[in-house]
């Protein structure tokens, strides 16, 4: 038998671990986010000539989920009509199957399921091989963003709620680190809390939902006026452009059908309130966004797992503007940060990487400094406790 090459050992071994990468995000990764991914990602593993196409991209590049999202604007686009039927076909019959009750049927509908998701997966590893270079474009151009869809239900009464004790008529929201802002129509969306509790608009194209944990109800307080929406971020959204919504739309896996229309009932919001986005430090801009809101209404800044990727050193700065700008009027700072995370948020005594988050708030007015933990939540705010007096 030929000895391999020095060119074809150093080929295998990358494509060994790249097969690996691909195999984990399938076993670990994939099953929270979506079935279909987590198929195509295990055949992207097992085939030579997939993991060949996904090296032809820069290493940075060869991330799955950005890989997936690229093969989804393709078909978004129309750029590979199979992939596109494919992808509608498995969607639709996930949808029926999940629909089905009667026993005899859910079995037919779940064979349909596998039959069609079978042909996706194929369609996707073919179309991945026979439009690399078109694949390898798109990623070329482009950053996976996960979660910008907003963090309504953990905001709302949190901002509510910092309004009512500062004492508002009118607030202005500063959103940090939310890229698409979708975080600034807050009190445009409906709220669903699962124990009988609503909040914001029933009637809005955006519902969002979330579990209640422990006894204590969400408050009810109805939020403020806002009149002034503004986003802070490295690489913000503009989801005016077609484009840039066009490509929300490709990271959001197509077998998720409610994730796609929260999604679109995001990007309705923000066409009809067109939020002011500035690009740039999180916390350089800090100053310049307090100045445009009104002064006669309350500031509040929001961060929602936006200060984890921050060293202390300028979390701390973060904390030194909010006071600073509370010389002249009062300034409100609406947190969901990890354990430990948010300076001078009270954490309950738990303990850093705890796995939840806490929900704090913070009034700066002059030289006093007023901070509350209020709750936790988990799962980005899907599951959330109120722990606070209101």
């Amino acid at each position: 038998m030929p000895r391999p090459s020095a060119g074809t050992a150093s080929a295998t071994s990358k494509n060994s671990k790249l097969a690996q990468t691909y195999r984990r995000f399938a076993e670990v990764d994939a099953p929270k986010i979506s079935p279909l991914y987590e198929r195509i990602a295990r055949a992207m593993s097992e085939s030579p000539e997939a993991l060949h196409a996904i090296e032809t991209a820069p290493t940075r590049k060869r991330n799955p989920l950005l890989i997936l999202a690229a093969l989804h604007h393709l078909a978004l686009t129309n750029q590979s009509p199979t992939l596109a039927t494919t992808y509608k076909a498995a969607t639709t019959s996930t949808t029926t199957a999940a629909s089905t009750s009667p026993a005899a049927s859910t079995a037919a509908a779940s064979a349909d399921v596998a039959a069609y998701g079978d042909l996706a997966v194929d369609a996707a590893v073919r179309t991945l091989v026979g439009m690399t270079d078109a694949v390898v474009a798109v990623v070329g151009q482009r950053k996976v963003r996960p979660n910008v869809l907003g963090n309504h239900a953990v905001l709302y009464p949190a901002i509510a709620e910092v309004a009512r004790r500062a004492g508002a008529g009118a607030i202005g929201l500063i959103d940090v680190g939310s890229p698409a802002g979708f975080n600034l129509n807050v009190e445009r969306a409906g709220i669903n809390y699962g124990n009988g509790q609503t909040l914001g608009d029933p009637s809005s194209p955006v519902q969002a939902s979330a579990s209640v944990v422990g006894d204590r109800p969400i408050p009810t307080y109805a939020m403020p006026e806002v009149v002034a929406r503004i986003g802070i971020d490295l690489q913000p959204i503009d989801t005016r452009d077609a484009d840039e919504a066009q490509w929300l739309r490709a990271c959001v896996p197509p077998d998720q059908p409610e994730l796609i229309t929260r999604l679109e009932g995001e990007l309705e919001l923000a066409a009809s309130a067109p939020p002011i986005l500035m690009q740039g430090d999180k916390v350089d801009l800090l100053p310049e966004a307090l100045a445009r809101v009104p002064a006669d209404a309350l500031p509040v800044v929001t961060t929602t797992w936006a200060l984890s990727d921050l060293p202390l050193e300028s979390r701390l700065r973060f904390l030194q503007c909010l006071d600073a700008a509370a010389t002249n009027r009062p300034i409100a700072w609406v947190s969901v940060e990890g354990v430990g995370v948010a300076p001078a948020i009270p954490t309950f005594g738990d303990r850093p990487a705890s796995g939840h988050s806490i929900i704090g708030l913070a009034v700066f007015n002059h030289s006093t400094l007023q901070a509350e933990g209020v709750g936790r939540c988990w799962l980005r705010g899907q599951m959330l406790a109120w722990l606070a007096d209101s």
